[in-house]
């Protein structure tokens, strides 16, 4: 945990299309105005909500110019800035503003929208390190894809309704040859996510770990393994069969066709994601809200 100061400048992002934000947008921008801190929106931002006079910046761009990246939107828009700045080799925090239908990322409401911007301005807020992942494609003994990632990497088959081995090692040592319709190497923020829906473990951000889960396994007893992060883990298809493909997406933002022979390494990134949080509540009280826990 920890806190962040000295912000003079905050970078704004919506989701694209989400042209109901402009009110908000327009109600953030003028209450940084009357505290001199600029503000840098996103281009295709400004054209959707209709502000002008501001200074723009493509999302590429946007980290290398402000101290805070604010996002308006579901956890995707948050993963694609988490994304950037880590690329950027960054680390300056993130306040997500939650306009999806989940948001485990984005979990501020509009209403403490305000509240919680002044406490990341005046350095009181909770902001969370998160580990992120690095990968990187072998093609050949060349490096094919080069990215940093929040959530997950995964390694998935085609099209066709057909399963693919996949060779898996774990810190050099062998796994296994899964069967199955992919891989997800996941991180703690990550299990809520693909991992989750994969029938995968909750892993608390805090824990060293990163969580291996093959997708829909041909054998049964083929279960997610939760592993150390301190690790690299290697995945890699074995495509021998004419109509065989795999794909290897990174977030789910962006991703590649693996050929054959192709390797696919993750290991704990170096820069972390910094994550501000509402102040009103913890995790275990979003993972209630979010998955609906004690409901009847």
């Amino acid at each position: 945990m920890g806190t962040q100061s000295h912000i003079t400048r905050v970078g704004i992002v919506a989701k694209p299309g989400l042209t109901e934000t402009s009110v908000e947008l327009g109600l953030v921008t003028r209450w940084l105005d009357e505290r001199r801190i600029e503000s840098v929106i996103e281009t295709e931002t400004a054209n959707m909500t209709g502000q002008s006079g501001r200074r723009l910046a493509s999302r590429d761009e946007l980290p290398s110019l402000v101290d805070l990246v604010l996002v308006f939107g579901g956890d995707g828009t948050l993963l694609g800035m988490a994304d950037r700045i880590a690329q950027a080799n960054l680390e300056i925090p993130i306040l997500g503003v939650n306009f999806g239908t989940l948001g485990f990322l984005t979990e501020v409401t509009a209403s403490e929208l305000l509240s919680v911007l002044q406490a990341a301005i005046d350095g009181s807020a909770v902001i969370e390190p998160r580990m992120m992942l690095r990968s990187h494609v072998a093609r050949a003994g060349q490096a094919v894809a080069d990215r940093i990632v929040l959530n997950d990497v995964a390694v998935t088959g085609g099209s066709l309704s057909r399963i693919v081995e996949f060779a898996v090692t774990v810190g050099g040592d062998f796994v296994a040859r899964f069967n199955a319709d992919g891989i997800i190497i996941s991180s703690p923020t990550g299990s809520t996510a693909y991992n989750l829906s994969a029938g995968g473990p909750i892993v608390h951000p805090e824990v060293d770990a990163f969580v291996l889960n093959p997708i829909a396994p041909h054998t049964l007893t083929n279960r997610p393994l939760v592993i150390p992060a301190n690790v690299e883990v290697t995945i890699q298809p074995v495509l021998q069969r004419a109509g065989d493909e795999a794909f290897v997406t990174f977030d789910g933002q962006s991703g590649l066709e693996l050929q054959n022979g192709d390797v696919v390494h993750v290991r704990r990134a170096t820069r972390l994601m910094r994550l501000v949080r509402g102040s009103s509540r913890n995790y275990y009280e979003v993972l209630r809200a979010k998955l609906r826990w004690s409901e009847r």
